[in-house]
């Protein structure tokens, strides 16, 4: 029996599984069972930010396993310490809450948020149309998206979804009862979509206005994916709150969240906490990931990220009607096609190259930050190779 044929029997169904069984991965790429090599340009969805093998990463797991594997959050332990001080120092932002994942980062958002919008009166939190904050329900509660939503009814009360990217939309469902506004600076799920500059200035502007927390969901976004430490940096705005992931923990599950200091007080003793939140082994990871892209990688970012979109712009006019955009910051991009494009992925992979579909007609590329032009190169040929053959 398969291992496919196994999976099928094992598990409940919520995948789309791709038709490779990789057996390790190596730098930029992944190689199969059977040896063959793929470039991997999505990186675990965003999560292997320095592709696979890094050993300074690999050598902080070891040591820390070395110690202890796990250690009950009433202990104070050092390698959330270091990482937690290591954000703080980076971001400018006052206080940590370490958790196991992004949706769990949501989730602890919308209760801090809560919990601070008690104490004036304010109830409602805003979110926007085609984002994505995670599978829980509060994260769920935070979306309009069908697809994920369809049969978890009934949600969150108090929460109301307006419409991205349009200021008199926003400016009518703000009110004084508004306690926060959760934003995707650039979408990721729903098509890698960055927000207009007007867009987030008046979100900001009726911040100032009606007293409520802007919460930045950097999940995909952040630690440097897109140039900078957060994409909301590309606005030259400061959010209240924070939520991080995928990358955060090189490959182990770790998420935070960062607040500054109109909510420093609002958690005390006993009111929220986590089993696993902040894991040693995540922790120490973490730190070597941070310390590993600050290196060096940054750079390489900007570069490889504007190389990138140059290419892809060449072939959106070379593929007039069949590339509709190209969008994105950094090593976050989109390819808008006008056809849908779990086809494009699957001849894709035929030719060794792994990316992803969003929201049916998106390529989404979120590559390790290690990538070079040559890996960019080599994707572009084979992606023009398969937009050839759907034209033909």
């Amino acid at each position: 029996m398969s291992v496919f044929e196994l999976e099928k029997g094992l598990f409940f169904q919520t995948y789309r599984r791709l038709g490779v069984h990789i057996k390790r991965g190596e730098g930029v790429y992944l190689i199969d069972s059977e040896g063959r090599k793929y470039l991997d340009m999505i990186a675990g969805i965003g999560v292997n930010a320095l592709g696979y093998g890094n050993e300074k990463v690999k050598k902080a797991m070891v040591d820390q396993i070395e110690k202890y594997i796990h250690l009950s959050n009433l202990f104070v332990q050092e390698p959330q310490i270091e990482l937690a001080n290591l954000l703080v120092q980076l971001s400018g932002y006052k206080k940590v809450f370490f958790t196991n994942s992004g949706a769990e980062a949501i989730e602890t958002a919308i209760k801090l948020t809560r919990k601070w919008g008690r104490k004036f009166g304010k109830v409602e939190i805003i979110a926007f149309s085609n984002s994505f904050h995670g599978r829980t329900m509060g994260a769920l509660s935070l979306m309009d998206k069908v697809k994920y939503r369809d049969g978890y009814e009934p949600f969150l009360p108090e929460i109301l979804i307006a419409r991205y990217n349009d200021v008199e939309d926003i400016e009518k469902k703000v009110s004084h009862k508004t306690a926060g506004v959760f934003l995707e600076f650039i979408q990721g799920e729903g098509g890698i979509v960055p927000a207009d500059e007007k867009f987030v200035k008046k979100i900001f502007e009726l911040r100032d206005e009606f007293n409520f927390l802007v919460v930045a969901d950097e999940i995909q976004s952040g630690l440097w994916r897109t140039g900078k430490f957060f994409a909301f940096e590309h606005y030259n705005v400061k959010p209240d709150i924070i939520a991080l992931a995928k990358p955060l923990g090189g490959g182990l599950p770790l998420g935070a969240v960062l607040g500054n200091e109109k909510v420093v007080d609002v958690f005390t003793t006993g009111a929220h906490g986590s089993t696993f939140g902040g894991n040693p082994v995540a922790c120490s990871a973490g730190y070597a990931v941070i310390k590993e892209i600050q290196n060096g990688i940054v750079d390489n970012v900007k570069y490889i990220g504007n190389y990138l979109q140059e290419k892809l712009l060449m072939l959106k006019e070379k593929y007039r009607g069949l590339v509709k955009d190209v969008r994105g910051i950094g090593l976050m991009v989109g390819v808008e096609l006008s056809v849908e494009c779990f086809d494009v992925v699957n001849r894709l992979i035929a030719k060794g190259i792994i990316v992803n579909c969003t929201s049916n007609n998106v390529i989404r590329l979120l590559p390790p930050l290690i990538i070079e032009k040559e890996h960019v190169d080599l994707f572009i040929e084979k992606f023009d190779e398969v937009l050839n053959e759907i034209k033909q």
